[in-house]
């Protein structure tokens, strides 16, 4: 499995927390697409080039994190084709892979913890999309 990480300076100590985790696990590959400090950067840098490498099929998953989330998905909600989903639990993560097909999970530095948002990501890519009723949905979504 590949994934893309992006973050802004706001989100970039759990960016780099996501990807030490993500490395201990064997065989899913992490491509970082910085932010690399804690310099102030504008997130909708990261969110687009994330957003690229998943609609490009480059990655099976993109992770975003700033300081809230909203901003960075909200950002690359506006490229076509991706589902960014902003997610608070690991219930929220579970059902926007479950019921949305959401292909980026978005990550509020300063709303969640260490502990919470590395919850939210194994949840988050461990689930698969349930198809069904959802499929028709996620498909007039995507029109």
């Amino acid at each position: 499995m590949k994934i893309a990480l992006g973050a802004d300076h706001g989100g970039y100590e759990l960016k780099e927390k996501i990807k030490q985790h993500l490395a201990k696990k064997e065989g899913i590959e992490v491509i970082d697409f910085g932010t690399n400090s804690t310099e102030s950067v504008d997130y909708p840098k990261y969110g687009h080039l994330v957003a690229k490498s998943v609609v490009d099929k480059e990655v099976d998953f993109g992770i975003l994190v700033c300081t809230t989330g909203v901003g960075i998905s909200i950002a690359a909600n506006k490229i076509n084709g991706i589902r960014a989903a902003l997610c608070h639990n690991e219930y929220t993560a579970r059902l926007s892979r479950l019921h949305n097909d959401a292909n980026i999970i978005a990550l509020g530095a300063r709303v969640l913890g260490e502990d919470l948002g590395l919850a939210c990501v194994e949840t988050f890519i461990n689930t698969e999309f349930e198809g069904g009723r959802h499929a028709r949905r996620v498909g007039k979504i995507e029109q």
